[in-house]
């Protein structure tokens, strides 16, 4: 209804008499080109939501009465005011210029405003559009789900703002790869396991920040066995038997030998479940521990297991160590400088050789 329209919307035959008895014409006259630069109210006034709207009107001297009106209804007439909405207020009124402000603006303030003036019997206006922006809000948007792999989605981010925010979808998880969807909506056809994750709305109208909400989507499937490896032990060693396994939900692990399973408690076994990750370990193996062992891995979507082999690992004998010794033996290190024992008698009569020179010479001297 615009401002202070719910006040006087009652009363609208007789604010359009007092607004005609204010000015003592019939009617206004809308200014053309070639009529007098006044009045001259200012260019669309476009603000946001919240902010204050200044509405001005450019006059003369020649000036008589002077008003603003919202649609039919005056907010000011001269300085005396019309309009009981406290956020109208008077700026200026002078003999060049006659505005108002528009505290706290709203939605519905948005709309046409004239600006009316009387001079030599003959009313004039001049009118200006008030433009209200609004900040995106996102008003709807799914909750977090949970499906099973293979199955359709469907994801919605309703937003609202003015102008009309754009919307776009985005798969964040585990890192951002671009924009999936540039839509309210956002739709998976067979959701695989690599499309879980979070899900990023945004959105945007530049009239300020981004809004941004996130969505959850987690996708079920059933177990598979990325890693089982045999392992060997000596007797009388600790040995352990490891099974990992990628499940949503998380895989729930179970052992066996032969058909036997193997349960936790029993003597000089322990079997330890993580998430992904199961193990079973043997604190003293026994000739009778080696073996095929299966590991089992189940969730509510599926089960799969995988075989894994303890097997005997000879411990190395005292002649085997010892060969191993020489063979890696390094010789002792001297230092710098240093003569291998191996080569000193060489080296004593090298030591001696160039004194026979010297004896020669003294010999022939005297």
């Amino acid at each position: 209804m615009g401002v202070c329209g719910y006040l006087f919307l009652p009363w609208k035959c007789l604010v359009v008499v007092s607004l005609r008895l204010l000015f003592l014409v019939p009617t206004g006259v809308p200014v053309r080109s070639g009529d007098a630069t006044f009045p001259k109210a200012m260019d669309n006034v476009t603000v946001r939501q919240g902010e204050s709207a200044t509405l001005r009107c450019t006059i003369d001297n020649r000036v008589t009465r002077v008003a603003w009106l919202n649609r039919s209804t005056i907010l000011y007439a001269g300085n005396d005011k019309w309009c009981l909405d406290p956020r109208v207020v008077l700026l200026s009124n002078t003999q060049t210029q006659y505005s108002i402000e528009i505290q706290n603006v709203d939605v519905y303030d948005e709309g046409p405003y004239t600006c009316s003036v009387q001079t030599d019997n003959h009313p004039k206006t001049s009118r200006v559009h008030l433009i209200v922006q609004v900040s995106p809000k996102i008003v709807e948007i799914s909750s977090d789900i949970s499906i099973n792999e293979g199955n359709n989605i469907s994801l919605t981010c309703i937003a609202t703002g003015r102008p009309e925010p754009t919307v776009t979808w985005r798969h964040i998880s585990p890192k951002a790869v671009g924009f999936v969807s540039e839509d309210e909506y956002l739709e998976i056809q067979g959701i695989t396991r690599e499309q879980s994750g979070d899900y990023e709305c945004s959105a945007s109208n530049d009239v300020a920040a981004p809004v941004v909400r996130r969505v959850k989507v987690t996708v079920n499937y059933p177990p598979y066995i990325s890693e089982a490896k045999g392992t060997g032990v000596p007797v009388g060693q600790k040995g352990t038997l490891q099974c990992e396994a990628s499940a949503v939900p998380s895989a729930e692990f179970q052992w066996y030998k032969d058909d036997k399973r193997l349960v936790e408690g029993k003597k000089g076994v322990k079997v330890e479940n993580r998430p992904f990750l199961s193990k079973l370990t043997f604190f003293n193996v026994s000739e009778h521990d080696y073996g095929n062992y299966t590991c089992v891995a189940s969730n509510k979507l599926g089960h799969t297991n995988a075989s894994i082999t303890l097997f005997e690992l000879n411990e190395p004998t005292s002649s085997t160590l010892l060969q191993e010794v020489k063979t890696t033996a390094l010789p002792p290190w001297k230092g710098p400088g240093a003569v291998s024992e191996v080569n000193n008698g060489t080296s004593r009569r090298a030591g001696c050789i160039w004194l026979l020179p010297l004896l020669v010479f003294l010999l022939l001297k005297f």
